[in-house]
């Protein structure tokens, strides 16, 4: 089961993630938003895969009306996540969120 702390420390080993707080809660950005905690232990990422994954596994992976318009944002349920996983949603996640190229 994975945690916040698991989310956080993943993000922030990646180049160029900073965290700041989005609807209270804690966020991490690349260019643009990679992750987000919702309350309850929702995690907030971007696929390109969000009807597989819901498809698949509507018990782990959902969307709300209010993501409808952003078709590249799943919900995930953290308990629901092993770190192997989680690392794959969040490296997909960054990749979609256009990670600050290198510098040199």
């Amino acid at each position: 089961m994975a945690s916040v702390d698991d989310v956080r420390s993943f993000c922030l080993s990646l180049p160029g993630v900073a965290e700041r707080s989005s609807w209270n809660q804690p966020a991490w950005f690349a260019r643009s938003l990679m992750a987000r905690m919702w309350e309850d232990g929702v995690l907030t990422v971007k696929t390109e895969e969000r009807e597989g994954l819901a498809g698949t596994n509507p018990e782990t992976y959902f969307w709300t009306p209010h993501h409808n318009r952003s078709p590249q944002l799943v919900l995930a349920r953290l308990a629901r996540l092993d770190m192997a996983e989680l690392e794959e949603l969040l490296l997909e996640s960054y990749r979609l969120a256009g990670p600050v190229p290198p510098t040199g």
